[in-house]
């Protein structure tokens, strides 16, 4: 649905619109590149969000004992797997560029609200040759 719509955006608007989507996009790599370097557990923040998390299922269960959680899930906690990714080099860019992807649902619909008075305003100002 959004695809479709982002696509008619692009053909309306051409350079505006992939200017913005472009924008967007670096501002989000940007924070999350941020985020990530102050151990921002990004991670966990994705699993509560599952339609962003393609691995994570609404029916997983957790293993657990009589009295709880079991060792193995309490220390999986405990790990922050975000944390051990940035340390390595290229790491927190690679994993910030991962969740903008990951983020895409979100970022579209930015684009689509800020290109049309954008190229207004543009257009105005006579900074675009356009017939919006």
């Amino acid at each position: 649905m959004a695809g479709g719509r982002f696509r008619e955006l692009l053909k309306k608007y051409g350079k505006v619109a992939l200017g913005v989507h472009c924008s967007v996009s670096a501002a989000s790599i940007a924070g999350l590149y941020v985020a990530i370097k102050n151990n921002v557990d990004v991670e966990s923040l994705i699993d509560k969000l599952p339609k962003l998390n393609p691995l994570k299922t609404s029916n997983e269960e957790k293993p657990t004992s009589e009295n709880g959680p079991t060792t193995a899930v309490v220390e999986e906690r405990k790990r922050n797997r975000t944390a051990e990714l940035a340390a390595t080099s290229g790491g927190a860019l690679a994993l910030a560029f991962l969740c903008n992807k990951a983020l895409f649902p979100i970022r579209v619909p930015i684009t689509l609200a800020v290109t049309p008075p954008l190229a207004k305003f543009l257009a105005r100002r006579r900074l675009i040759k356009t017939g919006v």
